[in-house]
């Protein structure tokens, strides 16, 4: 696997990419008080145990923008908070619902793959991975899609933000750089206040309107709540499903073998996009605070320590996996965390998995040659806690 290796060879926190294991599945950085966890049985026990692990990090994150952050932000609830509109958000992403999408995700990659009419190379991430997905969820919240330049913006502004964030930097830095990704973040809200407010006035039929007229425990959303989880379908929406299509080919391309196999048998596209999820997991990270004393693995850790699971290291655990650093696009059973586990399992799961075998059949489908463009290698998210790239030039034929 030279080019990934290749490509992250000097970070170090992503040494499984490598095909290295760390010497012990729990390790306390002595400098920063951080735990982090990067076995398979160890991610399940804290994904898991919200009683002991809690996810409301912004705490520590940003402790005096902390309540903003996380009031109606899905990610940083515990329960009992979170079940309710979980339960809410749920409904946005239903079997039937996500089953019904399929004609228009189609539609959606045709007519994107048709604007490259007569190119030979293109920029798989600005033409293809990033507008199909922002279409999609743009839709079903009833935003305008045309607005998706603003999106990809606010999300880029986000993960620079992240990128930038280290918790082995001093407070003062750590306290801007969190305050920037809330900033971005907060710009995302606000353009989906302005739409939860018109909502009010005048119903559409759109999940934006579905959220103002829920109720939660027999009360009303608040116009503030519905902005933060329509930001969260939003960002999340289309930003996993964008990666994972990114990575996919990354990794077909890699392993020219594999892309045959599945060219071969396109029963083999889901299962091809659930083992590009686990060898390339795209979010490579999440965080938790542990609320009580506990031990994991042997370790005992104190309440109020942050704890990183590093999902895409535990997708490497040979524990679990057969031959864990082989790209094996018949792997199956599969049961990568990458969609993460527990009452945080992604919502989008079942969208994005429908989107990324539609895209790769129809890619397929009208390119019979599909590789990375050597003269314009890719570039990398700079992020720790996210594996993709920010863009990926290939060719095709």
């Amino acid at each position: 696997m030279t080019l990934l290796a290749d490509q992250w060879a000097g970070n170090p926190k992503h040494f499984w990419m490598r095909g290295e294991r760390p010497e012990h599945p729990v390790w306390r950085d002595e400098a920063t008080d951080i735990w982090h966890v990067y076995g398979y049985p160890e991610a399940l026990e804290v994904l898991n145990n919200t009683e002991v692990y809690s996810s409301q990090t912004a705490r520590r994150f940003a402790p005096e923008n902390g309540e903003q952050f996380a009031e109606g932000n899905l990610t940083q609830l515990d329960p009992p908070e979170h079940r309710e509109l979980r339960k809410l958000a749920a409904h946005a992403f239903t079997p039937r619902m996500v089953a019904a999408l399929e004609p228009r995700v189609a539609e959606i990659t045709h007519e994107l793959i048709d604007q490259l009419q007569g190119r030979d190379r293109f920029d798989l991430v600005a033409n293809l991975a990033y507008p199909l997905p922002i279409i999609v969820i743009s839709e079903m919240l009833g935003v305008p899609a045309s607005d998706y330049p603003l999106f990809k913006q606010w999300v880029d502004d986000m993960m620079a933000a992240n990128g930038r964030y280290d918790l082995s930097d001093d407070a003062e830095k750590q306290a801007q750089d969190a305050r920037d990704q809330i900033e971005a973040s907060e710009r995302i809200t606000e353009y989906l206040l302005e739409h939860a407010g018109e909502r009010r006035k005048r119903g559409r039929d759109d999940l934006l309107t579905r959220f103002v007229e829920a109720e939660v425990d027999g009360q009303r959303l608040t116009d503030y709540q519905i902005a933060k989880v329509c930001n969260l379908l939003l960002v999340a929406g289309h930003a996993t499903t964008a990666m994972l299509l990114t990575n996919s080919v990354l990794c077909l391309d890699a392993f020219p073998d594999q892309q045959a196999k599945v060219r071969a048998d396109r029963s083999l596209v889901l299962t091809a996009f659930e083992e590009v999820h686990r060898f390339m997991t795209p979010v490579s990270a999440v965080y938790r605070v542990t609320s009580t004393e506990t031990e994991l693995a042997g370790k005992r850790i104190p309440p109020e320590r942050m704890v990183i699971v590093w999902t895409a290291a535990a997708n490497r655990d040979d524990r679990q996996f057969t031959d864990p650093n082989t790209f094996d696009v018949t792997r199956d059973p599969n049961p990568h965390i990458g969609f993460g586990r527990g009452i945080h399992f992604c919502l989008g799961a079942p969208l994005a998995r429908l989107e990324g075998r539609v895209a790769l059949d129809i890619i397929f489908d009208r390119y019979a040659v599909l590789g990375l463009d050597p003269q314009t290698p890719p570039t990398f998210v700079p992020s720790q806690d996210l594996i993709s790239v920010q863009d990926l030039h290939i060719t095709v034929g």
